[in-house]
């Protein structure tokens, strides 16, 4: 078991052992969504690690790193774990929930184990955070119960499958859980629904809220797309969630996820200015069918933003020119002047949940803070 990263550009795989020999290595499948992949020598009486139960490894305890960094072969470090749960590590996966550790893990140790101090392996070493190429002390392992599912449907089938809702979840920040009048920001906020699939056909809408999922409580957007991937497609999910405030039982069949579409490139060009929204920081216009072809948005109403103002609360809000605002508060816009109405009533320190499109193909809530 390795990475996928490690493998995914090969021509050709070789495995070298202790003793410094050689075998060629056959791909049994790989798993771009968690970065894991599973590869097959032809050798006999091999010592085997044993495989450990990564929901049981506590923050502070201590944990080796293994692997082979800058061509060292054989390098064993030392350190903690840091911390569970890390999600925002700025990797392009759809499946998240690495270890972090400061045991050291550099370029080479990728694929490696991170191991407890018995020997059990409770995760495979994938990636690092860093301003210099080297390592800093912050370092992200897969834990090993995420991995040994992967691992298992890769040996058995060649691939893995999952359960699929097509819709968008994303995490509730303080500044919608007050604009919503929420009791807390737990749950999953749904984003978008893709349309004709398991959530649009159960009756799952935008802007409802994941609380539970099969008996599962819902604390946020990584826990659903974890919890939903591990359910099996064609079973029937009994899901919770929150719309305007009141709590609905839904079912949904769940579907098989399809592979992952690529990343569609920045807008080239750029929309014409009008100012509407200078209290945020951003200048807007209405969308115009020309504009709608040249930005990539294909049947849509609502404003573009032509422009955000460094340091602002557009930008800390994560706005970026080219997005699309469909929504202020719940409340459909198509027009700029529309847009300016709805801004112009808030008062400062107010917020405002702005629904946005991305490029014609990301669609998310965003809370705005009125300075």
């Amino acid at each position: 078991m390795t990475n996928n990263h490690v493998i995914k550009e090969a021509d050709k795989v070789t495995v070298m052992l202790g003793e410094n020999k050689k075998y060629p290595a056959k791909i049994i499948g790989t798993d771009p969504s968690t970065d894991l992949a599973v590869i097959k020598i032809d050798a006999v009486n091999l010592p085997a690690v044993t495989l450990g139960n990564s929901d049981d490894v506590r923050i502070g305890q201590w944990v080796i790193a293994v692997g082979n960094p800058f061509e060292l072969l054989h390098t064993v470090t030392a350190g903690i774990v840091s911390a569970k749960g890390r999600s925002t590590v700025g990797l392009n996966l759809a499946y998240q929930d690495f270890i972090q550790t400061d045991a050291s893990i550099n370029p080479g140790n990728s694929g490696g184990a991170l191991a407890d101090l018995d020997g059990n392996v409770i995760g495979i070493n994938t990636a690092i955070s860093t301003p210099s190429g080297g390592s800093v002390g912050i370092g992200f392992a897969i834990p090993i119960n995420m991995a040994k599912q992967v691992l298992d449907e890769l040996v058995s089938q060649g691939k893995v499958t999952r359960g699929y809702l097509a819709l968008t979840p994303q995490d509730i920040d303080e500044s919608m859980a007050k604009a919503w009048k929420l009791k807390s920001t737990e749950g999953a906020l749904v984003g978008e629904v893709n349309k004709n699939g398991p959530a649009d056909k159960a009756g799952i809408q935008r802007g409802d809220i994941i609380t539970n999922f099969n008996g599962r409580k819902i604390l946020n957007s990584t826990q659903l797309r974890q919890t939903v991937a591990q359910a099996d497609p064609g079973t029937t999910a009994k899901i919770s969630l929150l719309r305007d405030g009141r709590e609905m039982p839904i079912s949904v069949v769940l579907g098989e996820r399809p592979k992952d579409p690529g990343e569609r490139d920045e807008p080239e060009e750029d929309a014409p200015e009008e100012t509407s929204g200078e209290k945020l920081g951003l200048a807007t216009q209405t969308l115009t069918p020309e504009m709608a072809q040249q930005l990539g948005y294909r049947n849509d109403d609502g404003v573009i933003i032509s422009s955000v103002t460094s340091g602002s609360s557009a930008e800390e809000a994560g706005l970026r020119r080219g997005d699309l605002i469909k929504e202020v508060n719940r409340t459909e816009v198509s027009t700029a002047p529309e847009f300016k109405r709805l801004i112009s009533g808030l008062q400062s320190g107010d917020s405002a949940v702005l629904l946005i499109n991305r490029r014609g193909q990301n669609t998310f809530y965003t809370a705005i803070q009125v300075p």
